[in-house]
């Protein structure tokens, strides 16, 4: 067995990937953006490990069987067409944001409900703010409802820690009937049964949803099925002072949408992680409004991230040696 890393692997993760493959040969350290370097070794490797996958892999490695994704989005690897390979399975590292993503949202959500972007920018222009400003403005957590829109490992983490704060949980997903998460899912994190929200919602619902929110989180992944998920009509129905947070996709919202929401007052407020394009152009208008709260795509990134990536693939790879069903399996059908 021949697997192929994207990334130079530290001494432990090593000696765990020897263990779990039975002494397969290690190549480390390709980068997915040279794809020359990396075409000599690909004709015969059965797995790759990456955070991106190279064009034209149909072609370069016809034998691989399997490709594990550090990362959790993978419209990229399908957009590559990985699945022109027969008998590839494609996994990814779904489950392990959970922890810092939700910690990121609800940290978005305190921010808004703070107001505390305000006295942030006036910081910066050496302003001292009157505390008669937050006495009509700042509000509690505690009693608010947050409308979760993609109940997977980050929505079920932020669902655990909202309730934490005396919030009611909405719960948005393909299927609501279908309430457990079968994923990764690291000891006392997320909702693994489904047990947190007092409503479940179907994708035909999700008006229904934002009208009775207070709080909308979107941690869809991006799909045909989910590009411009939520647009006008929806930020329509929202309450007053509603405060969005996108940690999904830019694509999943349509953003012209929602600048003229925020502009026009229907929307209060939005956290954004994701925005199209990635970089944001400099023109945007999101960049001056005011109760907007943007980060460069960075809700999951923290120090151990590769050790927990890696993690989930030792496990995945004890199952593929064993021939049992992998988590994190991505079902070609559905995009993700």
């Amino acid at each position: 067995m021949k697997i192929m890393t994207a990334m130079r692997l530290t001494d432990r993760q090593r000696e765990l990937i020897q263990q779990a493959s039975g002494g397969a040969e290690i190549l480390e350290g390709f980068n997915p953006f040279e794809p020359d370097k990396m075409e000599p070794v690909l004709a015969d490797c059965d797995i790759m490990v990456t955070f991106r996958v190279p064009e034209n892999l149909a072609r370069k490695a016809p034998r691989l069987r399997w490709i594990h994704l550090m990362s959790a989005g993978v419209e990229h690897a399908l957009a590559a067409r990985v699945f022109d390979i027969a008998q590839l399975q494609l996994t990814n590292s779904s489950g392990i944001h959970g922890t810092t993503i939700g910690e990121y949202i609800i940290g978005s959500m305190l921010a808004y409900a703070h107001q505390m972007h305000l006295p942030l920018r006036a910081q910066l222009r050496h302003e001292w703010m009157p505390n008669r400003y937050f006495m009509k403005t700042v509000f509690d957590l505690r009693g608010k409802t947050v409308g979760i829109v993609g109940y997977g490992s980050i929505g079920r983490e932020t669902a655990r820690l909202a309730r934490g704060f005396g919030m009611e949980v909405f719960a948005l997903k393909r299927n609501p009937d279908e309430r457990a998460d079968p994923g990764w899912c690291p000891a006392g994190v997320g909702d693994p049964q489904g047990s947190i929200p007092s409503r479940w919602f179907g994708p035909e619902q999700r008006l229904e949803l934002v009208a009775q929110s207070d709080f909308i989180v979107v941690t869809l992944p991006l799909t045909p099925d989910t590009r411009h998920f939520l647009g006008a009509r929806e930020f329509a129905a929202a309450r007053p002072r509603a405060y969005l947070v996108n940690v999904g996709r830019g694509e999943v919202i349509d953003q012209d949408a929602l600048i003229a929401a925020l502009q026009s007052g229907e929307l209060g407020g939005a956290g954004l992680d994701v925005t199209t394009p990635e970089p944001l152009d400099a023109q945007s208008p999101l960049w001056d409004i005011e109760n907007v709260l943007l980060t460069p795509h960075i809700s999951g990134a923290r120090q151990g991230y590769n050790d927990e990536a890696c993690a989930v693939f030792v496990e995945n790879l004890r199952r593929f040696r064993a021939g049992r069903p992998m988590l994190n399996l991505v079902d070609r059908s559905l995009g993700y």
